[in-house]
Formats: C-alpha cells, structure tokens, sequence
C-alpha cells in the first residue's frame, strides 16, 4: 500500500501520462502584503456584460457540495480573508456554484484524486458580477489599476458565467494544503503556472492534468483558476445566497 507521501507522486505519474505535460495550480491564502505587479500593461476597458434575469442563474446553478459532498469549499470572498480585506456583495452564504456541466466535471477531477490521496478545496466558483464590480472599485480605489491591467482582476470575469472556478489540493489524510508556491489571490509571475521547480511544480503539473482531462484549461496567470467550456454562457448576478438547493443531475 502507497504511504502518505508517495500516494501524490504515484497519482501524478498516471495523470501526466494519461494528459501530456500542461501547466499548473493552487495553493492558500492572499493578504494585500502579496501584491506585487511585474509589469504594466495598456488598460483595457471592458464593463461588465448585463446580467441575465435570476430566473435563468436558478436554472442553470448548482452547488459543487450537490455533485460530491467530499469537494471541500473556502469560499474566500464571503468573509475578509481576501486581498480586498473584506466580504464581497453577493456571498450571503459560504456555498460554491458553478454551471451544471463545470460542477459534475469537477465531480469528475475529484474522484480521479480521491484514489491517491488527494481531494480539492474551491476557493470560488460563480461570482456575482457586483462581486466583480466591487474587486474593480478595490483596485481603483487603492492605487492598484495596474492589476487591472495586467490580467490579475478582471472588469469580465467567467466566474460571472459560473463556468470559471478557484481551488487547490489537500492531502486527505492530514487535511492540509499541498504546497504550491504561492498563497491564492497572490498578484505577482510567482502565482503563473509554469513558475515553479521541484515539488511544487509537481502539484502544480498534477492538478493541471487531472483538470485538463475533464475539459478545464488553467489560467497561466493563476495556477489556481481554471475555466470550463460552455456554449453560450451568460453572466449573472443572483446573490449566492439566494440561488435554490438543487442537485446537479
């Protein structure tokens, strides 16, 4: 029987030979302190697209919890352990919602890892378009637009679409994180993807193969985002709070 500390390296062998070699992902927490910006770039003004009613957000929503219950969720912006400080509008309640067809495939990655040890804790997943609004308002109001412009916030996110999501690898058996080379939400080429050596390379490279093998593609920016093809998607602005319970059948 594989021990703790070889069950993650026997799972990456298998993901990467089934994937090829990719990029990467996740880690922990952003305080404004890891704010760093490496370059500047020409801004970009894209306003939010209008959100479609919250009769269509109810349809099309589900909980990740709904999918597997093992899924961990830290829903970073409902509280103040964030890089803004504080909650975001439109988290009432710790609970992560993506498009049905995102939350079943990451279902899928979650099952895929639960065999060598390993499980995934989300950090978000659909994100009210006042949410992305208010990260706006952040950056301009504190001095921080070149974060804007240089692709760490976004004035149009796939969150607003439910078909982006944030996460990380846990250990199940210690029920930590496993390193990967930056705290979530950290704005600096450290968090970009390929940006790593040695162990934390290789988780990064593993999470990057078993998400890929169920359709997502990493954000080299973040080795923690991820984004999930869906035809059509729409942005919202249900409040999290406020979509119903439903299962992702």
């Amino acid at each position: 029987m594989a021990t703790r500390q070889t069950r993650p390296l026997l799972l990456l062998g298998l993901a990467l030979a089934g994937c090829g070699g990719h990029r990467a992902a996740p880690t922990q927490t952003p305080a404004p302190t890891d704010i760093a910006v490496a370059r500047t770039a020409t801004p970009v003004e894209a306003p939010p697209l209008p959100a479609a009613p919250d009769s269509v957000a109810d349809a099309l929503l589900v909980d990740v919890q709904s999918v597997d219950s093992t899924i961990q969720v830290d829903v970073r912006y409902a509280g103040p352990n964030n890089f803004t400080g504080a909650p975001l509008p439109g988290y009432d309640v710790r609970r992560v919602l993506l498009r049905r067809e995102a939350a079943l495939a990451l279902g899928r990655v979650q099952r895929r890892l639960v065999s060598g040890g390993l499980g995934l804790r989300v950090f978000d997943g659909y994100r009210p378009v006042r949410a992305t609004l208010a990260m706006v308002s952040w950056a301009e109001r504190t001095g921080h637009v070149a974060l804007l412009d240089s692709g760490y916030i976004a004035r149009r996110s796939r969150h607003n679409m439910g078909v982006a999501v944030d996460l990380t690898l846990v250990d199940l058996e210690t029920g930590t994180e496993v390193p990967m080379g930056t705290s979530f939400d950290t704005f600096s080429e450290a968090a970009h993807t390929a940006n790593a050596e040695g162990r934390v390379r290789r988780y990064r490279q593993l999470l990057v193969s078993v998400m890929e093998a169920e359709g997502f593609e990493n954000y080299e920016q973040e080795w923690w985002h991820f984004s999930y093809p869906v035809e059509g998607a729409v942005p919202f602005d249900r409040v999290v709070g406020e979509v119903r319970q439903r299962l992702a059948r």
